[in-house]
């Protein structure tokens, strides 16, 4: 975050005191250099179990964040420009949490609770964090009637609370570990049809997509890619007028250039 204001120094401290004490442990907010307080913040969110808290957390929770939004900078997806293959899809290069769109993607683990590792470096954990604790309370509700795992290649529509889309659309993508099989495959094309599905009938025009499964869950990146174009393309055919435009969103230089051949 850089320097910050006394008001904001404020604010953070008084989040962190909030967090800390609803754990029932005592403050570092007053031990911690300004430059680390949302680090710190943050990591208090991503620990967080799933469960309303005051309104007055809210409010303060929900003003910072939409301005560290507006600081990160906010990119609409109706400035992209379309690739050649097919005047529906872009491809930008960024963070899918500064992406003004309908609905953003995100690439989520079976309890589609957010990612509990504190300041983890995974979409899942950037998503949660910047849309606030509400998005891993309406997950968890969603999961306790649902009372099972989210299924692979499935999706669920949340609101995006803080961040600047209006949905999120989390899905469970294969773990292939560097070897996908044809179940592998299909799953993956699943993911990418039940998100368009979901967003689709929540009146949603643009939709994000991050790259799904080639983190962790070990999908190579070029087949990974080949298949989420192939899969969205078959959708926007089989669909026609349901949705503007589809963004493909990469974080990656080598994703970049493997979504740059495949569509122009």
């Amino acid at each position: 975050m850089g320097a910050i204001g006394d008001k904001r120094e404020s604010e953070l401290r008084w989040l962190i005191d909030y967090l800390e004490e609803e754990r029932g442990s005592a403050s570092r907010a007053s031990a911690t250099e300004p430059g680390q307080l949302w680090p710190y913040l943050r990591a208090l969110m991503n620990l967080r179990e799933p469960r309303r808290t005051s309104d007055e957390f809210y409010v303060r929770q929900d003003r910072l964040l939409r301005e560290l939004a507006q600081e990160k900078g906010i990119v609409r997806a109706t400035e992209l420009p379309r690739c050649d293959v097919d005047g529906h899809l872009s491809l930008w290069r960024g963070d899918i949490t500064a992406l003004e769109v309908d609905a953003i993607v995100n690439a989520a683990n079976r309890q589609l609770l957010g990612c509990w590792v504190p300041g983890h470096h995974c979409i899942d954990n950037a998503i949660h964090s910047y849309a606030g604790v509400q998005l891993r309370e309406e997950c968890a509700r969603l999961m306790t009637a649902q009372r099972h795992e989210e299924p692979t290649g499935q999706a669920k529509l949340t609101s995006a609370y803080n961040l600047p889309a209006r949905h999120v659309v989390h899905t469970v993508g294969p773990i292939a570990g560097g070897a996908p099989t044809r179940l592998h495959r299909s799953q993956l094309a699943d993911c990418y049809a039940s998100c368009l599905d979901a967003a689709s009938e929540a009146g949603d025009r643009s939709v994000a997509f991050c790259c799904i499964s080639t983190g962790l869950f070990g999908f190579p990146q070029e087949e990974a890619a080949r298949i989420a174009v192939g899969s969205v393309r078959n959708w926007l055919d089989e669909h026609p007028g349901a949705v503007d435009q589809v963004v493909f969103n990469v974080f990656l230089a080598r994703d970049e250039q493997i979504y740059r051949g495949l569509l122009g």
